[in-house]
């Protein structure tokens, strides 16, 4: 499991297994919750990450979105959107980012 994970949350899963256990079933649960496939999800999730601002997370859900057979095209489409909500530059890093995994250039993630 901890192989999967980026570093800081696969010491934490090593460190305190229950609490990764209860979050994974969270995660599961949330997922399970609504009616958007894993395709949709994935979109989202990715979403969320590129909204945040978050370098490491934008490259675990680019990662996982791929890994789940989506374009890369439709990987790059959200950053796209991103333009006239978050603005250029955000979005401009996004591209960048959701790249970095596209490209396979992407570092270990501390933060996703």
């Amino acid at each position: 499991m901890r192989d999967e994970l980026p570093a800081s949350a696969g010491d934490l899963a090593e460190d305190y297994p229950e609490v990764w256990e209860a979050y994974a079933a969270l995660g599961e649960s949330c997922a399970d919750a609504g009616p958007l496939d894993e395709r949709e999800r994935r979109l989202v999730k990715l979403a969320l990450a590129v909204a945040l601002g978050s370098e490491g997370a934008t490259h675990s859900h680019a990662r996982q979105a791929l890994e789940a057979g989506l374009d890369p095209e439709d990987i790059r489409h959200v950053a796209l959107l991103a333009v006239t909500t978050l603005g250029f530059p955000r979005a401009v890093a996004a591209l960048t980012w959701i790249d970095d995994v596209l490209d396979g250039d992407e570092e270990s993630d501390e933060d996703g």
